[in-house]
């Protein structure tokens, strides 16, 4: 599912993925959720029981409730379930599916085959059904003339891109309107890669795991348009006023093409539902009728942008500068920018590998395919597969964390069967690295659990996945400095063949993640509240600053 998934992101296509009854559907749950949360569109079929022997318990079947019941159990992470009873229903299903898959929010659908159905064979008269997303109803033209008049009239305008810009392909439209408007543009993690992020309008990533420009640019915004956004706790810092955002006093126009969006978290002042490509055209229009650009670069917003997110980067800069060995993440993103090529593919799917991207610039749309929605292990080394096959000529990475790449390393046999030459860069730090470092925020150095790779001497344990990928038949290193990244992967990517190049981490806290600059809500018991402080305040007074030898 993961590497249908990669394709489709990379290409708007969907992919189709076939498995066994049962079991093998179940496995796909995954994979399901993922593209369902972050609306991308697959087909998953799988076998089921004959339709004359449902509910007899057939090898795999799940029955003891319902017969045939895979489409209930797959059914919370599906826009819709098909289980046609003869070759002619499956003919017209397969157009139904494709219709549900790729019309309004795009999501994963589920056809389940009866085992007859697969082996009957019938002949159909009807014309095959066409195949295509459906046109969206039009942005409502007064509502689009309101939110002209108000973006217009802001001092601080914003907008917040989300994936569903790049899932309509409006990367063009909403460029032309954040600059005629001279407004920051800040990303959701899902929608990184829709907005050139050298551009000086861009101000990087608002939320819990977003940076101090952003946040400062959301947070004292006049008018926000949101686009494509859900709005969710990592975006919006946990809703915490004042944080990330100040809905109100700030105004907040809403265009989604999913009702259920607008307006679910946060009060909107306007909302436009609808396709974003189209949206954001009318906006464009509507706008430039009103008066001549902003002109942003001499604008005092835009010279405070460009400030905001020069100081931010000055924060990280001790991490990606650092010369510690093993690398930070931030170091090991530093490096590997230099080697990628523009247009270059970056897949990741959770963990600091994820969280670290928030450094780490996109140039071009589609090349920053993550979870970001469902932030599953396992997404980021098939993703690439997936994302290869849609793009041959393009330099594919997976970036992933040790744990990470444990759930679906396997497909290292899918990659070398079927020479498929992505890179996977392994970034092993020996455990759950952003969940004990997120337990040592919380609760303290000496309070993590079950998140640390240890064998019972207490010493850090982890497989050689280097020497794995070359029993897989890769080309593989191993490499634990700062220098010999950009060598590794260059040539990784030079061998035109599937490769794997594992990165040692830095295991000590903090420079084992990144610089965040949001909130996050994560509950402390009450009787830890006081000691929590006090570790803060030693912490503080201890801790050198991030680059220098601790």
């Amino acid at each position: 599912m993961h590497m249908a998934d990669g394709y489709y992101r990379v290409t708007g296509r969907p992919l189709a993925a076939f498995t066994s009854i049962g079991p093998g559907a179940l496995n796909c749950a995954i994979g399901l959720g993922a593209a369902y949360v972050d609306s991308t569109a697959v087909l998953l079929l799988s076998g089921e029981a004959h339709t004359y022997m449902a509910g007899r318990g057939v090898l795999q079947e799940i029955e003891r409730q319902r017969p045939a019941d895979l489409p209930t159990a797959l059914a919370p992470l599906v826009k819709g379930s098909f289980r046609p009873s003869s070759p002619a229903d499956l003919h017209r299903t397969l157009g139904d599916a494709f219709d549900e898959m790729l019309s309004g929010r795009p999501g994963p659908v589920f056809v389940s085959l009866p085992m007859d159905v697969q082996a009957e064979a019938a002949d159909v008269d009807e014309p095959v059904p066409a195949i295509g997303r459906s046109a969206a109803p039009p942005v409502d033209a007064g509502d689009v003339a309101a939110a002209a008049r108000l973006l217009t009239s802001a001092e601080r305008p914003v907008i917040l891109a989300g994936g569903g810009v790049t899932l309509a392909s409006a990367e063009a439209e909403m460029l032309a309107l954040a600059e005629h408007l001279g407004a920051a543009v800040v990303t959701t993690l899902q929608g990184k890669g829709c907005f050139p992020e050298d551009h000086p309008l861009y101000a990087w990533h608002a939320g819990s795991k977003g940076t101090s420009v952003g946040n400062a640019v959301t947070v004292s915004a006049d008018v926000i348009l949101a686009v494509g956004c859900r709005f969710t706790d990592l975006t919006a810092s946990s809703f915490r006023h004042g944080v990330t955002f100040s809905i109100p006093p700030t105004k907040l126009i809403h265009l989604d093409i999913d009702p259920a969006e607008i307006g679910k978290n946060f009060e909107t002042k306007i909302g436009l539902l609808g396709d974003a490509r189209q949206g954001l055209a009318a906006l464009g229009e509507a706008c430039r009728a009103l008066g001549p650009a902003q002109g942003y670069a001499g604008s005092d917003y835009g010279r405070e942008i460009v400030r905001l997110r020069d100081a931010w980067l000055q924060d990280v800069a001790g991490m990606k500068n650092s010369d510690m060995r093993p690398p930070t993440v931030s170091r090991f993103y530093r490096e590997l920018r230099t080697v990628l090529a523009r247009d270059a593919i970056v897949t990741s799917g959770s963990g600091h590998a994820q969280a670290g991207l928030l450094e780490f610039p996109f140039y071009e749309p589609r090349t920053n395919l993550t979870s970001g929605g469902f932030s599953c292990m396992g997404f980021s080394y098939p993703a690439a597969l997936g994302a290869k096959l849609a793009a041959p000529e393009r330099e594919v990475v997976a970036v992933v964390g040790d744990g990470d790449f444990s759930q679906t390393m396997q497909e290292m046999a899918t990659a070398r069967q079927y020479d498929i030459a992505a890179v996977a860069i392994v970034l092993n730090n020996f455990g759950w690295y952003s969940i004990r470092d997120l337990q040592i925020q919380a609760y303290g150095e000496d309070r993590p659990m079950a998140a640390e790779f240890r064998g019972t001497d207490g010493n850090s344990y982890s497989p050689e996945f280097a020497r794995i990928a070359e029993g897989f038949g890769l080309h593989a290193e191993r490499i634990d400095t700062p220098e010999a990244i950009g060598p590794a992967v260059r040539r990784a990517l030079d061998s035109g063949q599937p490769a794997l190049v594992e990165v040692l981490i830095q295991q000590q806290f903090p420079y084992s993640g990144g610089s965040v600059a949001g909130w996050w809500d994560v509950p402390i018991p009450a009787y830890m509240g006081a000691r929590r402080t006090r570790y803060e305040e030693e912490r503080s007074e201890e801790q050198p600053r991030p680059g220098s030898s601790p």
